[in-house]
């Protein structure tokens, strides 16, 4: 039997160092949205967007052309940002073949319809197996060779089982699961805490309350999350709480530096205008507020960052909004 080809869809920084890794192990075509970074992609092994200076694997291969990257594919991965994820994946679907698995990077949910991204497959390609790789993986950290580890969640466990061969290497180790839902979710909800935390390091709090701010988010993460059907030991692992740590604390996350400097005065559009990079965090803040809404969970953490960075809320006042919420017990306190 021929080893299964791999279609990247979505030449960001993870996407791309996706595509780099299973390369190692399978045929791999990245889709990028510009002809000449695919170009680039394919001729000199780097990408000068968004991994400047960190080399791609000699064998992959890049493509601007959707309908070749689809017809190449026995399995799809979805690594654009949620904003785009529909749109794509209706231009990819005519040229899909049946049955291909179709994985979501995407950390976020669908603006506007609150939904996951494996929901947004369902609707689009119905009938092929829909998961998501998700977990605390800083794109420049694991391109650079460092020891990293992820989750792939699919209904089907000898799918999920498939994919982890293809996906993991020496030093990225792939996990398996069947709770979609629950990586979805906090996949989603981490890049909230996240901007909770670097507002915290903004303001100067100190570490106390960056620790306070990350365990009663993942707290919130795990009520939202289980509500919505997840699997509470879900948001104790890699795909919650790990996640939600290391993109709270790590200069390269977008979401704290995000949250840093709305505690340095600057309003939301000053940060992300101009940038490549999507902070998927300011779409997250909101639908994860509208959920918790719609499932009747208490989040405060959530409330107040969707005030900051969907409402104008200075943040500040947003802290002393949640020091002004009485405490009950740990496992319902907000």
């Amino acid at each position: 039997m021929r080893t299964p080809r791999m279609t990247v869809v979505g030449a960001g920084s993870w996407g791309t160092t996706i595509a780099s890794l299973v390369a190692r192990n399978a045929p791999v075509l990245l889709w990028a949205r510009e002809s000449a970074l695919a170009e680039r992609i394919s001729v000199t092994h780097e990408n000068p967007h968004y991994l400047a200076g960190r080399p791609l694997h000699p064998e992959l291969r890049a493509t601007a052309s959707l309908p070749a990257a689809a017809e190449h594919a026995d399995v799809v991965v979805m690594a654009v940002p949620t904003h785009a994820f529909r749109q794509v994946l209706a231009e990819l679907a005519p040229h899909v073949r049946p049955w291909v698995p179709v994985v979501s990077l995407s950390k976020g949910f669908e603006e506007g319809t609150n939904k996951r991204m494996s929901e947004v497959v369902a609707e689009e390609l119905c009938g092929h197996p829909a998961g998501v790789l998700s977990g605390p993986t800083l794109a420049q950290e694991v391109l650079a060779g460092l020891a990293a580890a992820a989750v792939i969640a699919m209904p089907d466990p000898a799918v999920a089982r498939y994919l982890q061969g293809l996906m993991r290497t020496s030093h990225f180790r792939v996990y398996t699961g069947h709770d979609v839902t629950g990586v979805e979710v906090g996949g989603a909800v981490k890049n909230v805490v996240a901007i909770a935390a670097g507002m915290a390091d903004g303001l100067g709090t100190g570490d106390n309350t960056r620790a306070l701010v990350i365990s009663r988010g993942v707290a919130e993460m795990t009520r939202l999350g289980v509500a919505m059907g997840g699997n509470p030991a879900t948001f104790a692992g890699l795909t919650g709480l790990g996640d939600a740590i290391a993109t709270s604390i790590s200069p390269l996350s977008r979401n704290r530096a995000l949250g840093f400097q709305l505690a340095q005065g600057k309003k939301v559009r000053e940060v992300t205008e101009g940038s490549r990079m999507v902070t998927e965090g300011v779409r997250a803040s909101r639908a994860a507020y509208e959920l918790a809404a719609t499932f009747g969970v208490d989040t405060p953490v959530i409330r107040e960052i969707n005030a900051v960075v969907n409402g104008g809320r200075a943040p500040g006042e947003a802290f002393r909004g949640l020091l002004r919420v009485t405490p009950a017990t740990e496992e319902e306190a907000g």
